[in-house]
Formats: C-alpha cells, structure tokens, sequence
C-alpha cells in the first residue's frame, strides 16, 4: 500500500475491500465491529484521501481538481518509542494518543485507563483485552506482563472503510494484518497490525486518521 504525493492510497497485491460499521448497545456505546460490505476483488485499486472523490472509496482524480494537499506530518518513530505506559498487575496499557480515530470501544464499560489497575480481576481483564482488539487504530495496546509481548491476536490483511451511525459519519480507512506502508516519499512506516488511515482529507496526523471525520460530519454516502 503506498500513498501518493497529494493524492490517492494505491493498494497492490490483492487485497480485500471491505466496510465495517460500529454496533452500539442500548445505551449507545461502541460494543464490536459489524461486516456490512464486500467490494469487487480487484488486483490493484486506487483509493480516496482528498475526500471529495464522488466514486468513494475510490480515487476519482477530484484531489487534483481540489488542490488536496495531503503532506504526511505523522512521527515515523516506532510506536514503543511514542506511547506512553501505564502499568497494571496482570497487563500493561500502552497508548499513543495522537493516533485516536475516536470510535470509543475504550469507553465501554469503564474505560481501559481504569481498567489496567484491575487486571488481576480475570473479569476485567476480558472486558480489558476485548476493548482494546477493537481500537481501529491501533493506539491502544495491551502488553502481558509476565511475558513483555503484546497482546495482539493474528489478523488476515484487509483494508476496510467504517461507519460510525451513532455519529452520524464515515469514519477510516481500517488496515489490519500487518500491510506494508510506503510514505509519498518513498520511507517505510513501522508495520503494525491495525493502523486507521485518513479518508476524510483533513486529519492533522496524516496519514493517520486523528478524528476530525467526527468533527465535520464526513459522510462516503453523498
């Protein structure tokens, strides 16, 4: 996958497109991600980054009309070099803030920051891991302190666009399973089994999706 200079994702190598929604329960709060799509398989497609594609989620040249410019501003440092720790009795929380996309499973229940200090609760600590799988971005993540390693379950390479119906608004792209990344400029970001990435065009992390698709209502469906 490799973005371009002011322009378009490029996906090669096959990979599936697909949409996923946020499921909420009665009282509105994020509970799992819902398959609602499956795009045609192609080999190669170009996908949107501007955000005023009328083709979504794929690229219809509407950056160049535009001007999008879409000047990468993310840190290329590694992720343990950015995130901050908290520590808990059975798992560590690692977080890297700037990387929210805002689709809320850390609030759940109570939030994954009060959780980790109650980790020696095998409850808790389900509910802990659970929220922490479904951080679209990857800004969470849950380290084993018994064993330093990561908690991160095996994921198949797929990229997804979501919505978000309780905000009203479409939200990242979704890119799980370890895709590689190449910068405009040619650099390779770390791999990392989730990573949401900027479709509405305005993020100020680009190409890391920072949340503003919530802030000014961007919508793939008009």
């Amino acid at each position: 996958m490799s973005i371009t200079e002011d322009g378009p994702y490029v996906v090669t190598g096959s990979i599936p497109l697909r949409e996923q929604s946020i499921a909420v329960n009665e009282t509105g709060e994020s509970i799992e991600w819902q398959p609602t799509k499956t795009y045609p398989a192609k080999k190669k497609y170009a996908l949107c980054r501007c955000g005023q594609s009328a083709n979504k989620p794929y690229c219809d040249n509407s950056h160049a009309d535009e001007g999008f410019e879409g000047l990468e501003t993310a840190s290329m440092k590694p992720y343990a070099e950015q995130a901050k720790v908290l520590d808990g009795p059975r798992f560590k929380l690692m977080d890297q803030e700037d990387l929210c996309a805002l689709a809320r499973f850390c609030d759940t229940h109570q939030t994954v920051w009060d959780e980790v200090e109650k980790t020696d609760d095998p409850e808790v600590a389900a509910i802990f891991l659970d929220q922490i799988k479904d951080c679209v971005s990857g800004r969470l993540v849950a380290i084993d302190t018994a064993t330093g390693e990561p908690i991160e379950a095996p994921r198949e390479q797929q990229i997804s666009t979501t919505q978000d119906p309780a905000e009203q608004c479409s939200g990242p792209l979704y890119v799980e399973g370890g895709i590689r990344l190449i910068s405009a400029d040619g650099k390779e970001y770390e791999r990392r089994s989730r990573m949401a990435l900027c479709r509405c065009g305005a993020s100020g992390n680009k190409p890391f999706c920072d949340g503003t698709h919530v802030k000014i209502g961007f919508s793939d469906k008009e």
